[in-house]
């Protein structure tokens, strides 16, 4: 596959969004090329639609929710049973794009989910393996121990041991997504965000600092940048402001892939942590998994502060102890996107059916964006989802925010 550089188009490819219009191979416009429109992008191509994506940054960005070197894919989900076939078919796509990329994405190095045997977090994966026949078992805290000695969890931590999850590669999956979409067809514009839409009686003009474009469709994937591209439309979408940071334990051997799985970890249901193996031989990355402060895209304080750093260390060394005192490395800002229930936001927008979004992925949406640029698709070239996503249609949400 060609590198990156030489694929992402600087001019319109076919009309650009500036000319007319061609039934037979709609022109789709894709806002925000992070994991989500990156993905919608390439599968749109894929299947013979004329794509342009735009984009405020640069390729594989920083500034948003798809980067920090690690995210986790596991399949016994525990929020809601119904993300599992969504996940099933993204391992697939993951392993399909790695094929098509010629390069590494997904490695499977176990999960480990710890927790109070009656808390949500274990009974909900418990329940998910149990309902689809997914792989896993129980243990208890002193076989925690004896099998991963980079832990220690307190007495009477229960975990589910999965051993089909895994590690990805956030910053890899968005460039092989972009790559493969490119090389497909579509046409990527960086550093050029859209400002506004507004619907016409057969099309969709968005307007971007270069000019006006007119297209079939339009898709919006763009993250903590959603709500200012919803035209009125009040979902009741909130930016977190979330801190990763990368520290240097005095034996890193424990923390290998091949003896360490990811690990999720809940004190109680408003406090949980995370971490991951380490993936350099030197460093692991932990984060807590939300507790951040409501912020915005352009007012998030990117500077990560040392009582932060300190309150992570401590709440990762309640499960992993030789974390606590392990000096910081480095420390990353990155951002999500929440709904009020946690669950996605995906579908049509209320004033015109030829705008779909996608957004509200609330701090764990990353390992499926490969199955939502394939539904995303779906909505657009066929007007429904080949897969179920009743639980996720973002009209749910206009009830709630009344």
């Amino acid at each position: 596959m060609k590198g990156l550089d030489s694929l992402v188009s600087s001019c319109w490819g076919d009309d650009g969004g500036r000319g007319g219009m061609t039934a037979a191979r709609p022109l789709v416009g894709v806002v925000g090329l992070g994991a989500m429109g990156a993905a919608t992008a390439y599968h749109l191509a894929r299947r013979g639609a004329r794509v342009v994506g735009l984009e405020a940054f640069g390729p594989g960005h920083d500034r948003g929710s798809s980067h920090g070197e690690s995210r986790v894919i596991h399949q016994a989900y525990y929020s809601d049973p119904a993300y599992v076939p969504l996940v099933l078919r993204a391992y697939e796509l993951w392993r399909e794009l790695e094929a098509e990329c010629r390069e590494p994405i997904l490695r499977i190095t176990g999960g480990l989910i710890l927790g109070a045997p009656d808390s949500g977090l274990v009974r909900g994966a418990l329940a998910s393996s149990r309902k689809y026949g997914l792989e896993a078992r129980l243990l208890t805290a002193s076989e925690v121990r004896r099998e991963f000695p980079a832990l220690d969890p307190p007495r009477g931590v229960t975990a589910l041991l999965e051993p089909g999850a895994g590690v990805l590669r956030p910053e890899a999956g968005v460039l092989c997504h972009l790559r493969a979409a490119a090389e497909a067809g579509a046409s990527l514009r960086f550093g050029e965000p859209a400002l506004a839409w507004a619907p016409t009686a057969d099309a969709v003009m968005v307007e971007t600092p270069s000019g006006q474009l007119r297209f079939d469709h339009l898709v919006l994937t763009a993250g903590a940048w959603t709500s200012k591209l919803l035209r009125g439309w009040q979902l009741p979408l909130t930016v977190e402001r979330q801190v990763m940071i990368w520290l240097r334990p005095a034996v890193a051997e424990p923390f290998a892939p091949d003896l360490l799985p990811a690990f999720y970890y809940q004190h109680d249901p408003g406090h949980s942590w995370y971490g991951f193996p380490t993936l350099d031989g030197v460093t692991v990355k932990v984060a807590r998994h939300h507790g951040g402060e409501v912020t915005t895209p352009e007012s998030v304080d990117r500077e990560c502060h040392q009582e932060e750093l300190a309150a992570i260390r401590e709440g990762i060394g309640d499960v992993a102890p030789s974390l606590r005192a392990a000096p910081v490395v480095h420390a990353r800002v990155g951002l999500m996107t929440n709904t009020p229930d946690g669950d996605f936001a995906l579908g049509p927008h209320p004033e015109c059916s030829r705008v779909q979004v996608a957004c509200g992925f609330s701090g764990h949406g990353y390992k499926f964006s490969p199955v939502i640029g394939e539904l995303m698709a779906d909505l657009v070239l066929e007007g429904r989802s080949r897969r179920p996503i009743g639980p996720l249609e973002a009209s749910r949400l206009v009830e709630v925010s009344g």
